[in-house]
């Protein structure tokens, strides 16, 4: 039994402050799309990957994947993050897990790959997360209305990772509803399902802003890898 990943890249990345896809920047002499998708390229578990990509950025990424053997196809996304999604559901063949993640999430772990394969496969849905560290306030007009209770708050990350069937239940579902969720797990949660967390760790960061950029180097150093300038 192996898992299929959607990798929805057809984003623009705006918050980036870059004129172009923030996945095609380079993160040690490699696109950052480059170092998401070898993650599951050396997963054992993983059969086949699939990304949601903008049409005139389709031809590049072909390029840049030149060599991934675990690559199987790149379908043109939609105007929104689940419309790439479903439109790359809608394509692959039919497959026991799903996992769904972030291009710009170049870190997740085999260890975290390999738990929320198994939670899956146990519970149908399961998604990585962490907890918060810091205290997080309900904020009414620069008013503090309330504190919340961080023992209870979990920062969702991706991937996240479902049955086949469930998650292309969960996204007619939220097609037929015009429903627009925030994350995939968030539609699933529609239907009753209960959804597992998985714990994560702290450098599956999502590179969004170009600070990110250089806790992203710090993390491939701690690793043991070298940055070249």
């Amino acid at each position: 039994m192996m898992y299929t990943v959607i990798i929805p890249a057809a984003g623009q990345g705006k918050r980036m402050g870059s004129d172009k896809n923030k996945v095609l920047l380079e993160l040690n002499q490699r696109p950052i799309i480059f170092h998401t998708v070898s993650r599951f390229e050396q997963d054992a578990s993983c059969n086949a990957i699939y990304l949601a990509a903008r049409q005139e950025e389709l031809t590049e990424l072909t390029t840049i994947l030149q060599g991934f053997t675990k690559v199987k196809g790149l379908v043109v996304g939609g105007s929104e993050r689940q419309y790439s999604i479903h439109n790359v559901l809608k394509t692959i063949p039919p497959c026991e897990v799903v996992m769904v993640h972030d291009a710009a999430r170049p870190f997740v772990s085999h260890e975290t790959l390999t738990q929320l394969y198994d939670g899956a496969l146990a519970r149908k849905a399961a998604i990585a997360a962490v907890q918060v560290k810091d205290t997080i306030k309900v904020v009414n007009d620069l008013i503090i209305d309330h504190t919340l209770d961080r023992t209870t708050l979990w920062q969702v990350q991706t991937p996240q990772a479902f049955a086949y069937d469930l998650l292309m239940e969960a996204y007619s579902q939220a097609e037929r509803d015009g429903f627009l969720g925030t994350d995939d797990a968030s539609l699933v949660e529609r239907l009753g399902h209960p959804v597992s967390v998985v714990v994560s760790d702290y450098d599956n960061i999502k590179l969004t802003t170009p600070e990110d950029l250089y806790f992203a180097e710090a993390i491939m150093k701690k690793r043991g890898i070298e940055c070249s300038e």
